[in-house]
């Protein structure tokens, strides 16, 4: 299989009690898998984007699961199995105000984290149109760091696309290890997706956000650089010009994804060929519908996504 869409990263068990209980009082916990790299996959190809996902995980019923659910969403995973690794997973108790959403990490030792381009099919990356991978990756170990920026390496000379999530996790480094990991690997990549306010915390940089861009994109040569924004949306500088694409209005369930679904669809339309302004409002439509779903992943149609660009309501659909 040759795959349109490669990412390369961690994914984990997610794990949450019931809306409105607490992981230390709860009687239950919703199972379900996320990661950044994985949503990314799963929101392209439920838009018709061929992707893969590169990983290592524990050969155990958890790591089965991994994989047993990307495939439900079309995305091929290319895995490492390794027999005496441990599955990463994360538990989420999500609040209400004033009560803020928390996420508690269970990470450490993950079979990921020892991951090297020898036992990786890097083969998928060097036939891809487009790599993608986030500043979490690197984040997770020594080795990943070495491996992320390998695998960015070889998606350069094989002329893949690569595109990068900046990302940070306050979690898991600092912003300044962040930004001496993720400028280091800046030259390897063609299209670079950061949070507005990842930009002002990790790299240190200044303005407002057309300024941000245009910064960046002079500062490391990128092809493209799209800020989010949040509430106020989004925008992406390519060719010196600077395209902007406000939310579209939604009901929040659950937040967590969203980025990664914007990410997802924002890359499989630039590799169905679409313009840039074009992939941003498919990016934004898909976020706000993946807000209205529970779980990490952007489980939507492309009719869905059509719909809302077309301004259609939520009533109900016979």
């Amino acid at each position: 299989m040759t795959a349109e869409l490669v990412t390369f990263g961690e994914t984990m068990i997610r794990l949450r009690p019931p809306e409105g209980e607490r992981i230390e009082t709860a009687q239950s916990l919703e199972f379900r898998t996320a990661g950044a790299e994985s949503n990314v996959a799963v929101a392209a190809s439920r838009l018709g984007c061929s992707a893969a996902w590169l990983s290592k995980l524990p050969d155990s019923p958890l790591g089965r699961r991994v994989t047993t659910e990307l495939r439900t969403h079309g995305v091929e995973p290319y895995v490492r199995w390794d027999d005496d690794a441990r599955q990463g997973g994360y538990y989420i108790e999500q609040g209400r105000s004033p009560r803020p959403t928390n996420v508690i990490y269970d990470r450490a030792d993950a079979a990921v984290t020892t991951a090297r381009p020898d036992e990786l099919a890097v083969e998928v990356v060097e036939d891809a149109a487009a790599f993608y991978t986030s500043g979490i990756t690197p984040a997770l170990s020594e080795t990943l760091r070495e491996t992320t920026g390998e695998l960015l390496q070889t998606a350069t000379e094989a002329g893949t696309t690569t595109a990068f999530d900046l990302n940070y996790r306050s979690k898991l480094w600092s912003p300044s290890d962040a930004r001496d990991v993720c400028e280091s690997l800046f030259p390897e990549v063609d299209v670079l997706v950061a949070a507005e306010r990842d930009i002002r915390t990790v790299l240190e940089l200044d303005g407002d956000a057309p300024t941000l861009a245009s910064e960046l994109t002079a500062d490391f040569d990128f092809e493209t650089v799209v800020v989010t924004r949040g509430e106020d949306g989004a925008l992406a500088r390519h060719d010196g010009t600077v395209y902007e694409q406000p939310v579209f209005e939604t009901d929040t369930v659950d937040a967590i994804g969203t980025g990664d679904a914007f990410v997802g669809a924002f890359l499989s339309r630039l590799i169905a060929g679409e313009s840039v302004e074009t992939a941003l409002a498919y990016g934004a439509a898909t976020a706000a519908l993946k807000r209205t779903i529970h779980g990490d992943l952007a489980v939507v149609t492309p009719d869905e996504v059509e719909r809302v660009l077309r301004g259609g309501d939520a009533g109900i659909d016979r």
